[in-house]
């Protein structure tokens, strides 16, 4: 069983992802905060597996929570949840520690899937993937059906890739990551040689075709 604890300041939201989350039997919400200083009391008190944390709130921010819990013994899997893609919160996010981000239109289906992925130590980053990526796929699948698959990334280029996506540049990956900007580019270097391409644009599409990312 996962535990879970749900953070927004909309009761709507919470609500309806307590209910959504209630058809999975293996998934539990074990408490509900609607805003930062709640949620900080209420992850202590309840210790859970997974925190799905609002960005935006009163008191404190899904940011700031994020500081808070940094570092400290136990601290859980958080995915960030956002009504919009937003670039900074991101960023900030991943330097805190978050696990993952979201919209929250997300499908039942994907949320399920992202709260396990992260629970079993994986990552969620998936920013900048808009219907034009998507549809860049079908214009240009040709150039990859004869590839063959390439050698298996690590989490860390996987990451890398995923931030690729978002449309982030060599130094913006390296302050998400904590990591110098030469450390970046040897991964995106690394990621270009595996994945069997030239550029960072078909890099994301042979990731997206993949579904590395």
């Amino acid at each position: 069983m996962i535990r879970i604890v749900v953070v927004d300041d909309q009761t709507l939201v919470r609500t309806g992802i307590r209910s959504l989350l209630a058809l999975k039997g293996e998934l539990e919400v074990v408490g509900e905060a609607s805003d930062g200083v709640e949620a900080l009391e209420i992850i202590a008190k309840t210790v859970p597996d997974v925190v799905l944390l609002d960005i935006r709130m009163p008191r404190l921010s899904g940011i700031e929570v994020l500081k808070e819990l940094q570092g400290k013994p136990g601290m859980p899997a958080v995915l960030l949840l956002s009504t919009f893609d937003d670039d900074h919160a991101l960023l900030e996010g991943m330097r805190f520690g978050a696990r993952g981000f979201l919209l929250k239109d997300v499908s039942l289906e994907r949320l399920v899937e992202s709260i396990k992925a992260v629970v079993a130590g994986g990552t969620l980053f998936r920013p900048g993937v808009t219907e034009r990526n998507l549809a860049s796929i079908k214009d240009n699948q040709s150039a990859f059906l004869k590839l063959p698959l390439p050698d298996p990334l690590t989490s860390r280029e996987k990451e890398v890739l995923a931030l690729m996506a978002g449309g982030f540049n060599n130094r913006e990956i390296s302050i998400a990551l904590n990591v110098v900007e030469g450390t970046v580019k040897n991964h995106v270097s690394s990621v270009l040689s595996k994945l069997g391409v030239r550029d960072r644009t078909r890099a994301v599409l042979r990731g997206l075709e993949l579904a590395i990312i």
